[in-house]
């Protein structure tokens, strides 16, 4: 394909284009975007070629060996979240202008928070609801880390995290509290002495399975000298491996509480090795808040 610029301005066809390819890489191929799309996979095909012959390069690679992007197309993926993301602030600030309150809202949650009794973000969205009837809500279940970068790229309105370390480009405004408890499942040599003294030395020197990413999870391991033998990228991934009886790993309280039950696991020297994780809602330092966002924000700090 010959290499030559995008001439012009943006055009509404081009932001269609745009809208396609994105919702192909989003369902992971051309197949599971027909369904998303509602329309059929030789006119997905077509869009995207006709996109690629607009850019002038190649955007994805599409064949039995499976869909995957080119570099350039990762690259343009990646500008299309953020043009998109700009289109919605200025939707959301056309229904402020017109005291609206309409159009999406993206919210990015951190996972297994639902099962906390503390959290009430569920209460937060029914009253949302009652007042912004015409926002289409979009839930994501992200890590950390892809929360704050999504918030501050515009490809989040707003994210509920376990606050670890605070970032000039994000206001947070605090919610509710998750208590972290150690565990070791019931094939775990300790599992038996689990509910007796233990020595740190015994603790420490078991295998251990922690989160990858900055969290406080990160932070209490290195504060505890807690050295990863294995590593998760969520609270799910951590629980199989505590499961196992091969691993001690931190998980919270209320999500433990039913393998508790059930004697799969049990709480290690929980008066040492716990920590408290307190959640905030996050949104962009840069710009205030729509009306949109703004609401939403309000029905968490209510309600918690």
């Amino acid at each position: 394909m010959s290499r030559k610029a995008l001439l012009g301005t943006v055009t509404d066809n081009d932001l269609r284009l745009l809208r396609v390819f994105r919702a192909v890489v989003a369902c992971g191929g051309f197949a599971a975007a027909e369904l998303e799309l509602n329309i059929n996979r030789s006119t997905i095909s077509r869009h995207i070629k006709d996109l690629e012959t607009r850019l002038g390069f190649t955007l994805c690679r599409r064949g039995r060996g499976g869909f995957a992007l080119t570099d350039e197309g990762a690259q343009i993926y990646s500008a299309a979240q953020k043009m998109m993301a700009a289109l919605e602030d200025y939707q959301h600030d056309v229904n402020d202008i017109n005291q609206r309150l309409t159009g999406s809202l993206a919210v990015a949650i951190f996972d297994k928070t639902a099962s906390n009794p503390a959290c009430h973000i569920d209460r937060a969205l029914a009253l949302f609801d009652q007042q912004a009837p015409g926002v289409h809500l979009q839930i994501h279940v992200e890590p950390i880390n892809a929360i704050e970068r999504g918030v501050m790229e515009g490809r989040f309105n707003l994210g509920i995290i376990p606050d670890h370390r605070p970032s000039s480009s994000l206001r947070y405004h605090p919610l509710f509290d998750e208590q972290m408890y150690l565990y070791c499942g019931a094939g775990h040599p300790l599992f038996k002495r689990a509910g007796k003294a233990l020595e740190d030395g015994e603790i420490l020197a078991s295998k251990y399975v922690g989160i990858g990413y900055h969290s406080p999870n990160m932070e209490v391991t290195r504060q505890r000298g807690q050295h990863r033998d294995a590593t998760a990228w969520d609270q799910e991934a951590v629980a199989h491996l505590v499961l196992s009886g091969c691993y001690l790993g931190y998980l919270p309280q209320h999500y433990a509480e039913a393998f508790v039950s059930a004697r799969r696991m049990l709480p290690v020297a929980s008066d040492r090795f716990q920590y408290t994780c307190q959640f905030s809602a996050i949104v962009r330092q840069s710009s205030p808040p729509s009306r949109v966002v703004a609401t939403l924000l309000k029905a968490l700090v209510e309600v918690h």
